[in-house]
């Protein structure tokens, strides 16, 4: 709230104006789970002294491969230049899809697994030193707790009155998920959830042929998101937390949170902005508009 500015918010709707513009704030909450499922690792010493994890995870975007390497060079003690890591092939150990916000805490518990396993090999002189592990035991043995990642996200927004255009001026997430491996690719991903969150209050819509049954906005030129010109100011932060009852390795997923609270922390402050609650998603300018006077000075 102190980062925001949240003190200095106008203390009535409707009461802060630039020019055609209504200005406001508003601010909600976010939750998603922090799961894990089932997973298998390998890891390996090969003859020029490389440390090999393997692992049928994918990377599409969210950095697995960076993830899954600190993961091994941290629990092994080794630099990260000394791991190599194979993904990506259904021919590896079989792992959870990258979706769900569970990818870094499935993968990355199997390969903590396997990389402690392969250094009690190390030290007990194994010649040639190769384990793989399966954490489906270990996952049906956690505790029946509750697991979710939380933050608070804030946004201001400015509306138009004559024309019902909405821009979101700045969005401030502040997040707790957990242990934190890697705070770049972190915060990138919390920045692409608002981003995503934007999209999702203000343009993204499917619209269903109802004779056929399918998508009739199945492309770029009708299905509308979030582009550069429609975002403007957004930060994520990520607060330290230790939770030593989410998984082995104390990560909770970032993939998701970003996107949850978004929409509602923008229809807040749309609220806040015009004095009036806009429920139905996307906010298109043909629902705002009409809601607003354009004769109220």
């Amino acid at each position: 709230a102190r980062r925001f500015g949240w003190a200095d918010r106008a203390p009535l709707p409707r009461a802060q104006t630039e020019g055609d513009w209504l200005v406001g704030t508003g601010v909600a909450s976010s939750t998603y789970t922090a799961k894990r499922l089932p997973s298998r690792a390998f890891a390996r010493v090969d003859p020029d002294g490389t440390f090999v994890v393997g692992i049928a995870a994918a990377d599409v975007g969210n950095g697995s491969r960076t993830i899954v390497a600190q993961v091994a060079a941290e629990t092994l003690g080794v630099p990260l230049e000394a791991v190599r890591v194979e993904l990506g092939d259904s021919a590896l150990p079989a792992a959870p899809i990258a979706a769900g916000s569970m990818g870094t805490a499935s993968w990355g518990s199997a390969v903590a697994a396997a990389c402690t396993a392969l250094q009690e090999q190390i030290d007990a002189g194994a010649t040639e030193p190769r384990v793989e592990i399966d954490t489906a035991a270990s996952v049906a043995a956690d505790p029946p707790y509750a697991r979710h990642a939380f933050g608070a996200q804030f946004a201001e927004v400015r509306v138009n009155r004559r024309t019902g255009e909405i821009r979101v001026s700045r969005l401030l997430g502040v997040f707790g998920a957990g242990r934190i491996l890697n705070e770049r690719t972190a915060r990138s991903q919390l920045i692409g959830g608002m981003v995503m969150g934007i999209a999702m209050t203000l343009f993204e819509e499917s619209l269903i042929d109802r004779e056929f049954g399918d998508y009739a906005n199945h492309d770029f030129a009708s299905y509308h998101v979030a582009t550069h010109a429609d975002v403007e100011s957004v930060d994520a932060i990520c607060l330290d937390e230790v939770d030593p009852y989410v998984n082995p390795i104390g990560v909770k997923g970032v993939g998701e949170i970003g996107i949850v609270g978004t929409a509602a922390a923008i229809g807040n402050a749309v609220h806040h902005a015009t004095g009036i609650r806009f429920r139905d998603l996307p906010f298109r300018i043909d629902r705002v508009l009409p809601a607003l006077d354009p004769r109220t000075p």
